[in-house]
């Protein structure tokens, strides 16, 4: 492979975000040769790329020649205005509901077809969840991510309709019209309940939060083990919640509902 030019319209900077994107949760810690493969690219340039983003902080090299994500990414990554400045804002609103559910609260945004998680507080006898910050979460199988589906625009709405979705980790077909139906319940009440069986019953309660735009910027939920879970109870607390924080970001309409359907 030496001199070999790189692939027309693969320039350097994209081979740089491979390799950056070859690292998930189940793959933090990347050998040169699993680094390469995982990429798609050359061990000689897998090589002379690495060695440069761990010379800026993107990556770093442990004693043992394996690669992983680096501090200074992490940096960059923490000014990103749709999760530092939302974080600000709902962290105390967070630790009142974690307080009072001794169990988790999410907060997420949406970004493309998921939910990205950017903050969760857990209580130390919270029950186990598969949600880690910085995970992408279903948008049709989570309670986050149903309210952020519900108040998404309506033309990305029918795209994810025409999809065949699966309930996540059931494995279960989703009914299109029934998904709907729930979409329209959520907008209705500002409010979405979701109900789990595996790996471990829970029920998670979601509000939306509005930002300056009067458009919804995030979604706030709590997850709590079924046998301890009061819905009614729990939907006013995160509802509450998340009105303080959309307020605390500048929204300006009423949202004690959901409001109207997105426009068509």
């Amino acid at each position: 492979m030496r001199g070999r030019r790189p692939p027309q319209g693969d320039p350097v900077v994209d081979r740089a975000l491979s390799l950056l994107a070859s690292f998930d949760a189940t793959h933090r810690s990347l050998s040169l040769g699993e680094l390469s493969r995982r990429s798609g690219i050359p061990t000689s340039s897998t090589l002379r790329l690495a060695s440069r983003l761990v010379e800026w902080g993107a990556l770093e090299r442990g004693t043992d020649g394996r690669f992983t994500v680096g501090l200074r990414l992490w940096e960059v990554a923490s000014l990103a205005p749709r999760g530092q400045g939302l974080k600000q804002v709902a962290l105390p609103f967070m630790g009142d509901l974690e307080e009072v559910t001794r169990q988790h609260v999410l907060l997420a945004v949406r970004d493309g077809d998921d939910a990205l998680l950017v903050e969760r507080l857990s209580a130390h006898q919270a029950m186990n969840v598969l949600y880690r910050v910085g995970g992408r979460l279903p948008l049709h199988s989570t309670g986050v991510g149903l309210v952020l589906l519900a108040f998404a625009e309506s033309g990305f709405q029918e795209e994810m309709l025409a999809q065949p979705l699966m309930h996540q980790p059931e494995n279960v077909a989703v009914s299109p019209a029934a998904l709907r139906r729930t979409l329209a319940e959520i907008r209705r009440e500002g409010l979405a309940t979701l109900r789990r069986r595996a790996p471990e019953p829970l029920v998670s309660v979601a509000a939306p939060i509005f930002g300056a735009d009067d458009k919804v910027a995030a979604a706030l939920s709590v997850v709590v083990p079924q046998e301890n879970a009061e819905p009614r109870l729990l939907g006013p607390a995160v509802r509450t919640a998340a009105r303080s924080i959309s307020r605390g970001l500048g929204a300006c309409r009423s949202i004690g509902l959901g409001g109207p359907p997105p426009a068509s």
